[in-house]
């Protein structure tokens, strides 16, 4: 049963990869402005143009060019940028590390601040620490996560200038990576230093995106926590002479964290296309920030490889929650 669901899954994978570059390919071409004129300089002939625009290919019809550039994608080319000159998947994938750094550091924040105030909530539900954990999770999740990013400079950036507020790493640190996994690289090479640079710079924005979803995990876990702590195993717990927090840990949290497992993994796309605009804000040279750049300079070669690899790995991460749901919950796996 398992092995079918992945097979299904894999086939729709590739259906929806096939119209995401069908969509892309064709926006981006049918969008105003000349990608090619914006790479020459203005005194450039009209000989020039159009041998730069035979050379990319655009001199051909639509259908031609996507089936050119599928063939190349199918074969691992992505093409060449227009900008930067440089082949579109190693552009990519030397920016993905920073945004998978970022992102995976924002949904671990997300995950100890929401799951501690659905815990604290829950234990305290019917009081008025409830009610505060309620209002302040309505708050935060009404702020969305770039103006948190604004109020993040503002506070520790120019009032009280503690952290660093552009940049992935201080240029003055001395270390030659062989990835860019900074943060990883740093602490297994034991160059802590390193690490905590590029800590410093990555805490901003990662609460910046993790403090939305933190409200949003905190909301949906205390519900359940509220409906799981009601049933009978849970009073037989107490009768044992458990306490409400070893309630809460050992018999509840398990078995609420079932619908809250989809929400994370629903949100966490979204976290991921959030850091286009964080990024952005922090100079944090991750693909969001490299994405912006491309629209901006109509680098349509990078366009479609980004947003490809955007549409990947969020079908990645949904087709992993889903797994993960199944494992998790008995009925399904059996069923």
């Amino acid at each position: 049963m398992l092995l079918k669901t992945i097979a299904i899954r894999l086939l729709t994978t590739a259906v929806t990869l096939f119209g995401v570059a069908v969509v892309v390919f064709t926006l981006v071409r049918v969008a105003p402005g000349n990608p090619i004129a914006m790479m020459l300089p203005p005194g450039a002939t009209e000989e020039d143009i159009a041998n730069l625009t035979r050379l990319y290919g655009f001199d051909k019809s639509l259908p031609h060019q996507f089936v050119i550039w599928l063939g190349g994608v199918v074969q691992g080319d992505f093409g060449t940028s227009i900008t930067l000159r440089q082949p579109v998947d190693q552009l990519v994938l030397g920016r993905l590390p920073a945004t998978l750094e970022l992102a995976l550091m924002a949904l671990v924040f997300a995950l100890i601040l929401g799951v501690t105030a659905a815990v604290v909530g829950a234990r305290k539900r019917g009081s008025a620490t409830e009610v505060g954990v309620d209002l302040a999770g309505g708050a935060v999740l009404s702020i969305p996560d770039f103006l948190w990013g604004l109020l993040f400079v503002l506070i520790f950036g120019v009032f009280w200038p503690v952290l660093s507020i552009s940049g992935r790493i201080d240029p003055r640190l001395d270390f030659d990576f062989t990835t860019n996994f900074y943060f990883i690289e740093g602490i297994l090479r034991g160059r802590f230093d390193v690490a905590g640079s590029v800590f410093s710079h990555m805490l901003m924005p990662a609460l910046s995106l993790a403090l939305p979803l933190a409200a949003m995990i905190s909301q949906l876990l205390k519900q359940n926590l509220k409906e799981v702590l009601v049933q009978d195993y849970t009073t037989l717990a107490r009768v044992r002479g458990f306490s409400e927090t070893a309630v809460i840990l050992r018999e509840a949290l398990r078995n609420a964290a079932l619908p809250t497992l989809t929400l994370v993994g629903v949100q966490f796309t979204f976290l991921i296309g959030g850091t286009v605009i964080v990024e952005r804000l922090f100079a944090y040279e991750g693909l969001g920030n490299m994405a912006i750049d491309a629209v901006i300079n109509r680098d349509l070669p990078l366009i479609q490889g980004i947003v490809l690899l955007f549409a990947a790995l969020f079908i990645v991460i949904n087709l992993a929650v889903d797994l993960c749901y199944t494992f998790l919950n008995p009925r399904l796996r059996h069923g």
